[in-house]
């Protein structure tokens, strides 16, 4: 049998051959084109660059997997993969719409664009009975349309075409979202340019289409079971704001003050530090509700309990201690700090009348201050009777003033 002359290159194809096997796509085989053997070099090369591409595709969507995969949130998520599908897949403008309602409405959720504006926006929902999208949901396939101005004089109802047109867009490719079976959305690439799309990118997508699909969906789960939980907590908050304020004021109720009251003296006591409340109440309080009405009272309550918490420390605490009554519960202070609280909180609620319908009411209140040196063995009751009293004898030596006692 003669010896063909590109025998000689077999030892080299073969050695080829095993480095393509091992991810090596960078060398050339040699070609002879005069006979059979002498082609394959040829078909050896051909082989290597189609390899080096699929293999560089693939390392690209596991890129592009690895960073999606890194967003918690949805947004985050989409956010992510528009920033990396871009190596694989061309646009110009990204969206996402989720089926709602049983999978009768797909609504737009998120968009990003390069173009200028944005008219098909979030919100944007349409019927999935009839539509070309419940046809792309039944076949799985991922759908191409290269000129969407010619779509749309086949299709002139369809809304959302015509405000892609208005946004500048010319292609479009749209994926279906499934995730485990189950129908989450569609994924919409639109490009500025016609002839954008081609079948490598559904082949591309479809790879990862699983997967995407199923990020999407836990992703949405996790930012609604978030949304959920936020929604408890304010709950909760508005619970424990209700069980622990007065509805009228807005102050602490009386519950609530007594326990800072509590924990404060503790805190004193531990710390070795002197400790002081305020007993308050409004003057000529039961004549204004008399001569004016209820609506009146409540009006100067809720006026004159916005002024006292105004001029107060951030680590003070008052509160509706009763009726017209209130408590004011100081931190950490001396003498002369709690005489001036006691003295500003006097001329705060004075400063200015209340205006109320058509009739401008004059308010004061009185004050007595309870003023403890030595907490060790003070005790609780005491210093609100000593407070009590300290507030009568302001009372009665002509209101809008206070009175200290210190123990």
């Amino acid at each position: 049998m003669k010896k063909r002359k590109s025998d000689k290159f077999l030892p080299e194809y073969r050695a080829i051959i095993k480095s393509l096997s091992e991810g090596d796509f960078g060398k050339s085989a040699p070609v002879d084109l005069s006979d059979e053997v002498g082609k394959l070099g040829e078909d050896l090369n051909g082989l290597a660059n189609e390899l080096e591409r699929k293999f560089s595709e693939a390392i690209k969507i596991r890129v592009i997997s690895e960073q999606v995969s890194a967003g918690l949130f949805l947004d985050d998520v989409l956010n992510r993969a528009y920033e990396s599908f871009r190596p694989v897949i061309p646009y110009d403008r990204m969206g996402c719409a989720l089926l709602g309602d049983e999978n009768r409405t797909a609504t737009a959720f998120w968009e990003r664009t390069d173009a200028r504006e944005i008219l098909l926006k979030a919100g944007y929902s349409a019927p999935m009975a009839g539509s070309s999208l419940q046809g792309i949901l039944e076949t799985g396939e991922p759908r191409i349309l290269n000129d969407l101005g010619a779509y749309l004089n086949e299709n002139p109802n369809s809304h959302s075409t015509k405000l892609l047109r208005e946004e500048g867009m010319w292609s479009n490719f749209t994926c279906p979202l499934v995730a485990q079976g189950k129908a989450v959305g569609f994924l919409f690439f639109t490009s500025l340019k016609k002839d954008t799309y081609r079948n490598i990118h559904k082949d591309i997508f479809l790879v990862i289409a699983g997967q995407i699909s199923l990020l999407i969906e836990k992703s949405r789960l996790y930012q609604q079971l978030f949304e959920l939980n936020q929604k408890l907590l304010l709950a909760e908050h508005e619970l424990q704001y209700k069980a622990t304020h007065d509805p009228l004021t807005e102050l602490y109720n009386r519950r609530a003050i007594t326990d800072h009251l509590e924990a404060q003296l503790s805190r004193a006591k531990r710390l070795g530090q002197p400790f002081c409340i305020i007993m308050l109440d409004i003057d000529n309080f039961k004549q204004i509700n008399d001569s004016y009405s209820h609506l009146a009272g409540d009006t100067v309550l809720k006026t004159v309990a916005a002024r006292m918490s105004g001029c107060l420390r951030e680590y003070d605490y008052i509160g509706r201690y009763g009726g017209e009554e209130f408590l004011a519960v100081l931190g950490s202070t001396e003498l002369e700090s709690a005489v001036a609280a006691a003295d500003r909180l006097i001329k705060t609620v004075s400063a200015k009348q209340v205006a109320f319908g058509d009739s401008i009411l004059s308010v004061s209140i009185s004050a007595g201050v309870a003023f403890v040196k030595n907490c060790l063995e003070a005790k609780l009751d005491q210093i609100l009777m000593i407070a009590d009293q300290e507030l009568y004898r302001a009372k009665s030596n002509g209101k809008n003033k206070f009175e200290v006692r210190v123990i």
